[in-house]
């Protein structure tokens, strides 16, 4: 690819590029899916789906609450191999079909709210490009999310999501898939 070809339309990104902003306390991550656009979004907001790909390989997800839905809120558990257990929630403020725009907290750091939105773009023959930022009230906070690991959890995470949306077994843990509580 050539410096002035746009990634959006001349190749696959098979995983997802994560880039931090110079400007703003913002993360910008795009990735593509070979899967429609409706197949992406509902992976996004299917709670026992997303309880199946979110996060690092070696942890599981254990759905607390979630309503997916304009005003609706979220939290989930993600626990390690060892137990210990990273809880997380935010409220969904916008849903529509091919957009989500929602809070997110660690509850590890309860004074780090970011907003982020995920956009997703249909790139026609069956693949979608999702488009998401993350903007963070600093770039302390920024910083703490990028030294965390969440590369990580960003890369497993969508590599299992590609698993899930092919059909293929989904990596990690056989208790991803532990559920919901209301």
């Amino acid at each position: 690819m050539s410096s002035t070809d746009s990634p959006r339309t001349t190749e696959h990104l098979g995983t997802a590029t994560i880039e931090a902003d110079p400007e703003v306390p913002l993360i910008r991550i795009t990735r593509d899916f070979r899967a429609a656009p409706a197949q992406v979004m509902r992976a996004h907001t299917d709670p026992e789906l997303y309880a199946q790909w979110v996060g690092p390989t070696e942890l599981s997800t254990r759905i607390e609450h979630w309503d997916a839905r304009t005003g609706g809120a979220w939290a989930f558990v993600n626990i390690g191999p060892d137990g210990e257990e990273y809880s997380f929630h935010g409220s969904f403020h916008d849903v529509t079909e091919d957009r989500i725009v929602q809070t997110f907290t660690f509850d590890g750091w309860p004074e780090g709210v970011s907003l982020e939105t995920l956009r997703v773009e249909d790139l026609g023959d069956g693949r979608t490009r999702l488009h998401a930022t993350s903007l963070f009230d600093s770039f302390e906070g920024r910083g703490q999310m990028l030294e965390s690991g969440m590369d990580v959890g960003v890369q497993e995470g969508y590599a299992a999501l590609d698993a899930l949306l092919a059909g293929a077994p989904v990596p990690g843990p056989t208790s991803r898939d532990v559920g919901t509580r209301e």
